[in-house]
């Protein structure tokens, strides 16, 4: 499938501010799933941009404006070709979990960190999982991301940045990267080594995964991947019940949301910003030539505002 992806997001200062410093996350990775194609970022003002590849392989867009300003605008335009990967086998037994080569190798996505730190009741839930379900590696993850989708209702708003994953999980309300880190904490739990994604979803309904039509307007979308011993990362997306499919492009991945935002930076001045975010996806016809750009009409989408809470939920969905 062929995606053309516009990612925009606009600061409004109620004060002018004198300098602003900002790393943007919004470049898919390409790997065995997917192709970037081309990608582009436009700043408004004009910025000097500094571009690296961070500790997780995340291309990191580093950019500030030094003159003083009320409104910054950030545009990442890119277009991406992705598959279906290949179906899931019947993975290895549990025991093969403990082997220390393989143990060593993931041994950062084995630690709790600050939005998987879980308690007693969360890793009861994991231990139940696994002893319910046999000792198939890739069989657990699976029945971990059923448990997931049934524990967790999508209400956007209902949490906050940063807050306790055992906090989310006692109250059973959440939005994407709820449902992620949440997978995350009961796969590590016990034993199986689990990262947080960051990407997009082209689909309608943030919630189902449905897809209606060519262009969606959507937010940035999270999922987990867990590693099976000998077949690598299992990808798979607890909010929509969904195995990761080529409707999903992937950013980057992490130990958690703080490894991969879209975008974070600081500012210095009294202003107070108000912020919109939005992501818009085209599925393009095959014939239609890489280099071709976006429509401008993708890039000029101004939503009504929203509260401080909804404005800080929005950045990490």
């Amino acid at each position: 499938m062929r995606l053309d992806i516009c990612y925009r997001t606009r600061f409004s200062f109620d004060a002018p501010v004198r300098e602003s410093q900002n790393e943007m996350r919004a470049c898919p990775v390409s790997d065995e799933r997917q192709q970037l194609l081309s990608y582009r970022v436009i700043v408004e003002p004009s910025a000097r941009m500094l571009s690296f590849t961070d500790y997780w392989g995340t291309r990191v867009d580093h950019f500030g404006v030094t003159d003083t300003h009320t409104v910054l605008e950030v545009t990442a335009e890119a277009s991406v070709e992705t598959q279906d990967p290949p179906p899931v086998s019947i993975g290895p037994p549990l025991e093969t979990l403990k082997v220390t080569g393989f143990r060593d190798r993931h041994e950062e996505f084995l630690k709790s960190s600050h939005h998987t730190d879980w308690n007693d009741e969360i890793a009861q839930a994991a231990r139940s999982l696994a002893e319910a379900n046999g000792q198939d590696v890739a069989g657990v993850v699976m029945e971990i991301h059923r448990f997931v989708g049934e524990k967790l209702s999508y209400k956007p708003g209902a949490t906050d940045i940063g807050e306790p994953i055992a906090n989310i999980a006692a109250k059973g309300v959440g939005v994407c990267q709820d449902y992620a880190h949440l997978a995350v904490a009961l796969c590590r739990s016990i034993g199986i080594p689990a990262r947080y994604v960051s990407g997009y979803l082209f689909s309608s309904n943030d919630r189902t995964g449905s897809i209606d039509g060519d262009l969606v307007r959507v937010q940035t979308h999270a999922w987990f991947e867990a590693a099976i011993p000998g077949l690598g990362w299992l990808p798979l997306d607890p909010t929509n019940g969904l195995p990761v499919g080529r409707q999903h492009v992937k950013i980057g991945h992490g130990r958690d949301y703080d490894d991969v935002p879209p975008l974070r930076g600081v500012y210095s001045g009294p202003g107070t910003p108000k912020v919109d975010a939005s992501v818009e996806i085209r599925r393009m016809d095959p014939a239609r030539p890489p280099s071709t750009p976006m429509q401008p009409s993708l890039l000029r989408t101004v939503q009504a505002p929203r509260t401080r809470q909804q404005q800080q939920q929005q950045q990490q969905q």
